[in-house]
C-alpha cells in the first residue's frame, strides 16, 4: 500500500499526529481475537469490543476483561438489546470494575429475539448512571448519514438527550468527508459539544471484508458493508482498502472551532496485522 497520507501543512500534521497517537481499534469477540490482539496490537492502542448479537453481551465483557488483564485500555460495548435487565447491568459493571475497566461504549443494538428491559441506548445510559459505575469515559454512537428507521431530527434529539450522560461520540462509517464534516458542524450548532471520533475501516484486505460482510451476528460495525458495498470498492487500492482518503479530507478540520472532530476510531474487522502496519506507516509519514 503506498504512503499516501503525507501532509505538508504543519498544523494539520500536528493534529494528525495527535489523532493517531490516540487512535482506537474496534475488535469483534471471535474465538481467536484475544490471541490476534496480543500478536499484532501494542498495549498503547486503545481497544473497544463490539457487542455481538450472536454471542451475547457476556462474550463482549469476557473478551474485554481478558484484554484488560493483558494491560490494554479496553471499552466493552453495552447493548440495550443485550443487557437483559438492571441486575444483568449491575453484574456487567461489577465485572468491569473488578478488571479495572474505566471505559465503555453504549449502543442501542438491533431488536433481540427476547426483549430486554431497555428500549434504547438512552434507557441503558440512565440505568448505568443510577449505579456507582466508576466509568470515566462513556461513548455513544453517531449517524452522519442518518438511519433507516429514524428521521434526522429524531437522531439529533436522541444525541442531545444522551450527550449529558456521555463523554464522546463515535460515528458509524461514512465514506464522504464532506458529509461527516457537515454533520459535525450541525452538532456544534445545536450545542452538542462532545468530542467526535470518526469511524473508519482499517486497512482491511478484500477477502476479509467479503467474509465479514457475509457473516451474521457480528455487531454494529459490519452493517455498513451490506449497505455500501458498491461505494466501498472504489476505495480499494492494490491489496486492500485504505482509510487515507477519508482521513486526509478531514485532517484540516480537526481542532477547528466550528466542529468537535477530535480523532478517528478504526473498525478493524479483526484484520489487525494490516491495520497496525498501516498505523505505523502513517506515524512514520507524519514524523
Amino acid at each position: 500500500m503506498k504512503r499516501s497520507l503525507a501532509v505538508r501543512d504543519a498544523t494539520t500534521r500536528s493534529s494528525l499526529r495527535q489523532a493517531f497517537h490516540g487512535l482506537g481499534y474496534e475488535v469483534i469477540p471471535f474465538k481467536k481475537t484475544e490471541q490476534s490482539v496480543l500478536s499484532c496490537v501494542p498495549k498503547d492502542v486503545r481497544l473497544t469490543v463490539t457487542a455481538s448479537p450472536a454471542k451475547g453481551q457476556d462474550a463482549t465483557v469476557d473478551l474485554a476483561v481478558a484484554l484488560a488483564g493483558h494491560g490494554y485500555t479496553v471499552a466493552p460495548h453495552l447493548s440495550a438489546q443485550q443487557v437483559r435487565d438492571r441486575a444483568h447491568l449491575a453484574d456487567v459493571v461489577a465485572r468491569c470494575r473488578a478488571a479495572g475497566i474505566t471505559d465503555v461504549f453504549v449502543v442501542g443494538g438491533d431488536p433481540a429475539e427476547h426483549p430486554t428491559e431497555f428500549r434504547h441506548a438512552h434507557d441503558l445510559l440512565v440505568a448505568l448512571h443510577e449505579l456507582d459505575h466508576g466509568f470515566t469515559d462513556i461513548g455513544i454512537g453517531g449517524h452522519p448519514e442518518g438511519h433507516p428507521t429514524a428521521s434526522t431530527e429524531v437522531l439529533f434529539q436522541a444525541l442531545a438527550d444522551k450527550a449529558p450522560l456521555a463523554t464522546h461520540i463515535t460515528t458509524q462509517i461514512v465514506f464522504d468527508p464532506a458529509v461527516i464534516l457537515a454533520w459535525a458542524r450541525e452538532l456544534k450548532r445545536r450545542g452538542i459539544d462532545l468530542p467526535v471520533h470518526v469511524g473508519v475501516p482499517g486497512a482491511v484486505h478484500r477477502q476479509k471484508l467479503i467474509r465479514v460482510s457475509g457473516g451474521l451476528g457480528i455487531g454494529e460495525s459490519a452493517k455498513f458493508l451490506k449497505k455500501q458495498q458498491s461505494l466501498l470498492w472504489r476505495f480499494f487500492v492494490p491489496g486492500g482498502y485504505s482509510p487515507d482518503k477519508i482521513i486526509k479530507g478531514l485532517a484540516p478540520h480537526i481542532g477547528k472551532p466550528d466542529n468537535a472532530i477530535e480523532g478517528f476510531h478504526v473498525f478493524t474487522f479483526n484484520d489487525l496485522g494490516p491495520t497496525e502496519a498501516w498505523r505505523q506507516r502513517t506515524l512514520a509519514d507524519l514524523a
